[in-house]
């Protein structure tokens, strides 16, 4: 079996899962008015970590570590201030060769890109390999440092590999990571697609007209010893439909066949899921598609939510935001009711949470999808409530 035994998120609504958890259960949302010249010319909407706060966080943990006499980027103190803290939670040794550690990100350090910073670190750092091995060396851990960067499905897809090394025995305990920053070039990017929204997004809802962004970090820690810990990884699943370089299949093709592996891998059928937390971009396409995969599963009837208009989507951390947050309703009973969503707003029943609402729930499956016909998924049950 495979244990998450640790989890983190670092984002605008706190620096532990325990913090963020709480702003969601008081309908706290970090979206905001971004208004940053450096960033984009016009305002813009987006969930970001405040610099003060993040630095706070930082200074007192790079003291702790032997090897942390270099200069790091935003991005790389977001990850490690995630794992330190998420460690702290176990006794796992990250210096050991049994201890592995996975970097999930779509873009790492893409904005040492930018003229201003460019001379500020060494070419090389905005490499994403080379990020990998900044945080591995950071920790002193002495294994060669995973790197994927799949898209949006980046943090589903590094924790189903972590599950995978532990379940082949290479590894005891994997330290899964992921980050990234709301940038120019994301931002750019996300504005020529014409796809933001001018107000915090509104997943599933009739009234959405797009996503929101959002920059945050997140560590889960994955184990062969539960130590404690009652919540089990059961399977995964990914594919590709090669539908178009960014839009979603009508016919949720990728999805249903990522959803039907996981179901496969775990041993269940879809009438054993009790909560699906969605990749819920609120973008049309993507709310569409998920709907259809998720009636094609027959699972209209189970309750499901989008992280989304709370944080904004993460790109490469949203996985492991969105899984930390998924752990956490676990844990606490509480299905979190899905921000902004009023009034279905896709072609297929489904059953959007209006509610935050206590509800014993054991069996949950986790949906990502992302460009180029991306999608991943995975189950987590609790021990012993196995069905």
């Amino acid at each position: 079996m495979v244990f998450f035994v640790a989890d983190n998120i670092v984002s605008s609504l706190g620096m532990s899962t325990k913090q963020n958890f709480k702003s969601l259960l008081n309908g706290n949302t970090g979206i905001s008015v971004v208004e940053n010249n450096d960033i984009y010319n016009e305002p813009f909407q987006a969930s970001m970590i405040n610099d003060n706060v993040l630095e706070e966080h930082y200074n007192l943990i790079s003291k702790k570590y032997p090897y942390s006499n270099i200069k790091h980027t935003r991005l790389e103190k977001m990850l490690i201030v995630s794992v330190d803290e998420a460690l702290s939670k176990t006794n796992i040794d990250i210096t050991s060769h049994k201890t592995g550690i996975i970097l999930s990100t779509t873009k790492g350090n893409i904005n040492l890109l930018e003229p201003d910073k460019r001379n500020s670190f060494a070419t090389n750092r905005v490499s994403l390999w080379k990020l990998g091995e900044v945080i591995k060396k950071f920790f002193g851990n002495p294994n060669m440092t995973i790197v994927i960067s799949n898209a949006c499905i980046s943090g589903v897809l590094a924790i189903n590999k972590a599950a995978m090394m532990i379940q082949s025995e290479k590894y005891d305990n994997v330290v899964v990571t992921g980050a990234d920053l709301v940038s120019r070039f994301v931002v750019s990017g996300f504005m020529s697609f014409m796809s933001l929204s001018s107000d915090p997004c509104r997943p599933f809802d009739k009234e959405r007209n797009g996503l929101s962004l959002g920059e945050a970090a997140s560590t889960i820690i994955l184990s062969s010893d539960p130590n404690g810990n009652s919540i089990r990884y059961r399977g995964g699943g990914s594919a590709n439909d090669a539908n178009h370089i960014s839009g979603p299949s009508r016919t949720g093709e990728g999805s249903f066949i990522a959803i039907n592996k996981a179901l496969i891998e775990a041993g269940i059928t879809s009438s054993d899921i009790d909560h699906i937390s969605s990749h819920g971009t609120a973008t049309p396409y993507n709310d569409e598609m998920e709907s259809v995969a998720i009636d094609r599963h027959n699972l209209n009837k189970v309750p499901v939510n989008s992280i989304k208009g709370y944080l904004g989507h993460t790109l490469g951390a949203a996985g492991l935001v969105e899984t930390s947050i998924l752990l956490e309703e676990m844990r606490m009973n509480t299905l979190i009711k899905s921000a902004g969503f009023e009034n279905l707003g896709v072609s297929k029943d489904i059953s959007v949470i209006t509610q935050t609402q206590e509800t014993e729930i054991t069996t949950c499956l986790k949906m990502a999808s992302g460009f180029g016909g991306s999608n991943a998924s995975l189950i987590i049950s609790k021990v012993g409530n196995d069905k």
